[in-house]
């Protein structure tokens, strides 16, 4: 798993499986675990997953392994075949072949903005006639809302890597600020924020705040859409982020540089790794936002850290921005094929997995009853709250045209209200020509 959301890589963590019961797999499947009760059918899948390296050769590896070697001992008559492809353009332009070519793909873990497109080519079938009264209450509304297209639901969503807010608490404790409660406003964020910005007595600069401004991710747009400003409308027509609730959460993210100069210089165009090295080895950032990703990795250095919630803006209650995993079932012919495809998706995405596999979950669950392991766990009660960018095929390009503005506000080239304005026919013209 990518430390950070800032790949569209960053796309994690009961009841006991017993095969050839079938009755016991009809309470497994009120379990989120396996519901096939196929355990004399014979099946072979074909399973590709993102980042995926065979014989443990990754942490991927050896928690997908783990998985499908659990799943397969439950059900004595399937075989699973796994194929891994990379977290980049050439892999996910593989993968999507593989989905067309229709013969070496059963399912798949897919990227959020890939999935409206393989639905309009009819690539990828429905989930709705899978899902039990049992997943529809224990998956996240807002998740399975996300995967709905016209009516129909079309991928299994796994887990949700939330961006939160990052304390290193020695800097907290070597300042004497208190560490804030969960439910803080952008307000008393920025105070506690500038008692962090101070230079030490070795000349050291720290910054109270900063965060990574990128095209490919949104680690820093719970400010700009703590207000309750949306890049779109609900139907993805038309460009609503110059809205004055998205300029007026803008002009917060700026204020952080150009008028509390709480965030380091070069603000905006920092990457993630940068931003990790300043925060857990150098110590001279005391907070920064990023999804779940990096919290495992500052507990194994044994890094004093916490992690809150983003703070609330002017729309009064908690919100924050986040990716999507999911899994998917092709459109294949066979229909006993696909029962065991989705079998498997719902075991892959499900409470008893995590069970079966100590630490497989690396990001929040898309499910309600799925623990995740501690600092993990910090970020799980942001899910049911996280806001997820717009699922349509023309998100990328979007996206790119938003990230230069938003830089062009951070670094005092133009106003908020002229950073979000000057896409907006672009923008506008983009959603027009899409089918």
């Amino acid at each position: 798993m990518d430390t950070s959301i800032t790949r569209r890589v960053l796309l994690l963590n009961g009841c006991k499986t017993i095969a050839g019961a079938s009755l016991l797999s009809s309470v497994l499947a009120a379990c989120g675990g396996s519901s096939s009760g196929e355990g004399s059918t014979t099946q072979k899948l074909q399973y590709w997953a993102l980042n995926y390296q065979p014989k443990g050769a990754n942490q991927t590896g050896k928690l997908t392994d783990g998985a499908v070697t659990a799943y397969q001992k439950a059900h004595a008559g399937t075989t699973v075949e796994i194929t891994g492809y990379t977290g980049d353009s050439a892999g996910f332009t593989k993968v999507t072949q593989a989905v067309r070519g229709g013969n070496s793909v059963d399912l798949f873990r897919i990227p959020s903005d890939t999935l409206p497109l393989l639905v309009k080519q009819g690539l990828v079938t429905p989930i709705d006639s899978y899902l039990t009264a049992d997943d529809k209450a224990d998956i996240y509304p807002n998740l399975l809302e996300a995967v709905t297209f016209n009516g129909k639901m079309y991928a299994w969503p796994l887990w949700v890597p939330p961006v939160g807010m990052y304390l290193n608490l020695d800097i907290f404790k070597e300042r004497g600020v208190e560490v804030p409660k969960d439910d803080w406003t952008y307000d008393q964020f920025v105070e506690i924020a500038k008692k962090l910005t101070f230079t030490r007595s070795n000349g050291t600069k720290v910054y109270g705040y900063t965060g990574a401004v990128d095209p490919d991710i949104v680690n820093t747009w719970p400010f700009i859409m703590g207000d309750g400003g949306v890049p779109l409308s609900t139907d993805h027509k038309k460009y609503t982020f110059n809205s004055p609730e998205s300029i007026s959460g803008l002009q917060k993210l700026v204020d952080l540089a150009l008028k509390y100069k709480v965030t380091p210089p070069d603000f905006g165009t920092q990457s993630p790794t940068d931003i990790m090295t300043g925060f857990g080895g150098k110590k001279n950032y005391a907070m920064y936002s990023e999804p779940s990703g990096s919290s495992s990795s500052y507990k194994q250095m044994g890094m004093n850290f916490t992690v809150k919630a983003m703070p609330i803006g002017g729309l009064g209650k908690p919100l924050t921005t986040g990716g999507i995993g999911l899994i998917a079932v092709a459109k294949l012919d066979d229909e006993g094929k696909v029962k065991a495809a989705m079998d498997l998706a719902r075991y892959l995405t499900g409470t008893q997995v995590g069970t079966d596999v100590p630490g497989y979950y690396l990001a929040p669950g898309a499910r309600k009853s799925v623990k995740v392991d501690d600092p993990i766990s910090l970020f799980s009660p942001f899910v049911s709250y996280t806001q997820l960018m717009p699922i349509i095929p023309e998100w990328e390009q979007i996206r790119k045209l938003l990230h230069t503005q938003i830089q062009n506000a951070i670094f005092g080239k133009a106003s908020p209200s002229q950073a979000l304005n000057a896409p907006a026919k672009e923008i506008d013209s983009i959603l027009a020509g899409a089918d």
